[in-house]
């Protein structure tokens, strides 16, 4: 919780305790509800005088996240966090500044967009509980906040794959050479980590049409035989810019694949009900 609304909350509490009588002496309630607007002014003092100003590498990630999807809840922390609407892309990353408040933003690309009309993306100051304020010397912008319940909540706790029962690294170059060969056939959709004859590939493929074109590419071995499907719309959505050098992947036959990007962004994406899993 902010310590603007934790303040708040404490005043609150005083007041209603003194209007029940329940605090003796003139003096002691006077002191209790000045030093509660001290403490309430200083944080809005502080977020003044310490604006916070975001890296290079959190606006990249944040771009990236607007893919997943255009709302997204902020959180007090150090950490950002996207759901899809579908629920079937979560992503998240820790970040180098830390954010004084939870406050949600219905659109990012825009939000990011009116940020980018100040010099050098600007400083935000955090001193109203209803908006942002993005400001340089000569520039200035009001950003209001969502409504929380309007924007797709992320998990409070970041789930962990049950079980890992397909491991591989996927450079850059490799996943560049997947999302060409979508775009060369257009028409194909699915994307499949193929396990067989002890050798793991990627292959794109409609799965529906056993005589549909193919590409694949080797990424490692395994001595299980399986077939883990993924919407290739999904795999859009992770980041390909040059800041990255490549993904560590694990998959679980219970349903759900980790992408580990070399920058520290961890994706959860859903597997197809379809897929299927067998031990050799």
């Amino acid at each position: 919780m902010p310590l603007l609304s934790v303040v708040q909350m404490l005043l609150s509490i005083c007041l209603d305790t003194i209007r029940r009588d329940s605090l003796a002496g003139t003096f002691l309630k006077q002191f209790i509800i000045a030093y509660s607007y001290i403490i309430l002014l200083k944080n809005h003092v502080t977020a003044s005088l310490n604006p916070m100003k975001l890296s290079d590498r959190t606006i990249r990630i944040l771009t990236n996240m607007s893919k997943i999807n255009r709302s997204i809840q902020f959180k007090e922390g150090n950490e950002i966090s996207s759901l899809s609407i579908q629920k079937n892309v979560l992503a998240k990353t820790p970040i180098e500044e830390s954010f004084p408040q939870d406050f949600a933003i219905y659109d990012l690309d825009e939000f990011l967009k009116v940020m980018s009309l100040t010099d050098n993306q600007g400083d935000l100051i955090f001193d109203n509980e209803a908006y942002v304020t993005v400001k340089t010397d000569r520039t200035q912008a009001k950003y209001f906040f969502a409504d929380p319940s309007i924007v797709q909540q992320p998990p409070a706790e970041f789930p962990q794959l049950p079980s890992i029962d397909c491991e591989f690294d996927l450079d850059t170059s490799d996943l560049n050479r997947i999302r060409n060969a979508l775009s060369i056939y257009g028409h194909l959709e699915d994307i499949a980590v193929i396990g067989k004859n002890g050798r793991v590939s990627i292959e794109i493929r409609d799965r529906e049409n056993p005589s549909s074109n193919t590409y694949s590419i080797g990424v490692g071995t395994t001595d299980a035989t399986f077939s883990f499907n993924l919407k290739a719309e999904n795999i859009y959505k992770l980041e390909y810019s040059n800041a990255i050098t490549g993904y560590n992947v694990r998959i679980s036959k219970s349903g759900a694949s980790q992408w580990v990007s070399s920058d520290g962004v961890v994706y959860l994406i859903a597997l197809e009900p379809d897929s299927t899993y067998e031990e050799n």
